[in-house]
């Protein structure tokens, strides 16, 4: 019995009576209000603990208790985004962060937060997180559907729009904690989980976000009912170890990921005190960046398409990786670091764009959410480590040293990298969407026991 398989993604773009910009707006728009305010949280949370504290260590345990809980339960909810669609994820989810961020102010003026108490509600906010963001993305592939506009062009707009709130959210953020206090950049934290459920919940269209459900051919067999949630969830890993270039790239951002995540979270912050910069040069050093990396995004969402990818990748890492620890580490003016800052930012505009077509085209719709979920956890484990390892690296050596090992762990991981033969692949299925490799027998993939091996 021959057994096709649609989603909410596909139905949806195949029903749609015209072209329509308002899904793709709608997407873009929450996950700019999301990542802004995720971006504000990012200077005035660690700014926080280190005025309450004085302690990068502590800073360094506070990242790990969001970025645990995000990386865990992010791995775990790909069948139920999949199951339940990623609209009802996504505003649910950043409703309880709504809630949950907002009471961080309000308990500590009122000297109700011990340390214990802060752990538990970041918990709180990074599990809920991590499924709201991944919802968010997969709701991409649909919106780019119904927009009628590539898949290289969807993806360099998303980029596009999480560079600006990586602009806008750490020059507010940093303002803020400078002028009022770490307190007021929490408060628009909350703020804007409230506003991104908001704009998920009410402002997409009817039936975007639908679950992903099977449709059959003919009379469905046992075999063809709806599967299980640890079917589902071994289907997404199954593919997703059949794909070695996925796989390599796993690998490889998960490490950049654990190195950005401690420079992010303790190591520029560290700066910005021993300097005696303050919190205003992380948010002017993080929204420089932000700012270039739109410009870059937005080349690349227009010229992308007609790029080699693997050169470009690369090229954008040697430029966003390695200097900007190595800035810090030389105590230079605060021109020079922004100047570097700045053309590390438009390196990265590329990035993004690459990684997310790639996705998008080697994975079948149905298994989106799974492979999707699978994969930014397992390369995004490292994060919650990146924070205790800076912090202790600082208390160890000192942040000198601890800026030189960083950069010199990131020239050589993206370097040793380039040379996998693996990314020879990354423009076999470009522009096809998912439905190449669905056709060309990667489905089939799922049912397969053996692993990928790797040349």
């Amino acid at each position: 019995m021959t057994t096709t398989t649609t989603t909410g993604t596909g139905a949806a773009a195949l029903d749609a009576p015209g072209r329509s910009f308002r899904p793709l707006a709608g997407v873009l728009a929450a996950t700019v209000v999301s990542v802004t305010g995720t971006r504000v949280s990012a200077i005035a949370l660690p700014w926080f603990v280190l005025a309450t504290t004085g302690s990068a260590t502590m800073t360094g345990l506070v990242a790990f208790a969001e970025m645990a809980p995000y990386v865990a339960v992010k791995a775990l909810t790909g069948p139920l985004v999949d199951r339940l669609g990623p609209r009802v994820v996504s505003w649910t989810t950043d409703a309880v962060s709504a809630v949950t961020a907002g009471l961080v102010p309000l308990l500590h003026a009122r000297g109700l937060l011990p340390f214990w108490a802060l752990l538990v509600m970041v918990a709180v906010i990074g599990a809920m997180r991590g499924p709201g963001d991944l919802a968010k993305s997969v709701m991409v592939p649909e919106a780019a559907d119904r927009a009628r506009v590539p898949m290289e062009r969807a993806t360099g707009l998303s980029g596009v729009t999480e560079r600006l709130a990586s602009t806008i959210g750490p020059a507010v953020g940093g303002g803020l904690v400078a002028l009022i206090g770490p307190l007021a950049g929490l408060a628009v934290n909350a703020a804007t989980f409230a506003l991104g459920s908001l704009i998920i919940a009410v402002a997409l269209p009817r039936g975007m976000g639908r679950p992903a459900v099977p449709a059959v051919a003919a009379e469905p067999s046992a075999e063809e009912q709806p599967a299980g949630y640890w079917r589902m969830f071994r289907e997404g890993f199954t593919f997703l170890r059949s794909e070695p270039l996925l796989l390599t790239v796993i690998v490889m951002i998960g490490i950049t990921n654990l190195i950005d995540a401690g420079f992010t979270t303790v190591l520029v912050p560290v700066w910005a005190r021993e300097s005696g910069n303050g919190p205003a040069a992380i948010g002017l050093a993080t929204a420089v960046m932000g700012a270039t990396a739109v410009v870059g995004s937005l080349i690349a969402a227009a010229v992308a398409s007609r790029l080699p990818r693997r050169t470009v990748f690369f090229a954008g890492f040697l430029l966003c990786g390695a200097p900007r620890f190595l800035v810090l580490a030389l105590d230079a003016p605060m021109w020079l670091v922004l100047t570097v800052f700045a053309i590390g930012g438009f390196g990265a505009g590329f990035l993004n764009p690459i990684l997310g077509a790639v996705l998008f085209e080697r994975v079948p719709r149905h298994l989106l959410g799974r492979v999707h979920a699978l994969g930014d956890s397992l390369s995004w484990a490292g994060i919650p480590l990146g924070g205790l390892v800076a912090g202790a690296a600082v208390a160890t050596v000192g942040l000198i040293p601890g800026l030189i090992a960083g950069g010199a762990l990131y020239f050589a991981t993206t370097t040793l990298a380039g040379l996998r033969p693996e990314w020879r692949e990354m423009d076999r299925f470009r522009g096809h969407a998912g439905s190449a490799v669905q056709a060309g027998g990667a489905a089939d993939a799922a049912d397969d026991s053996e692993p990928a091996h790797c040349a």
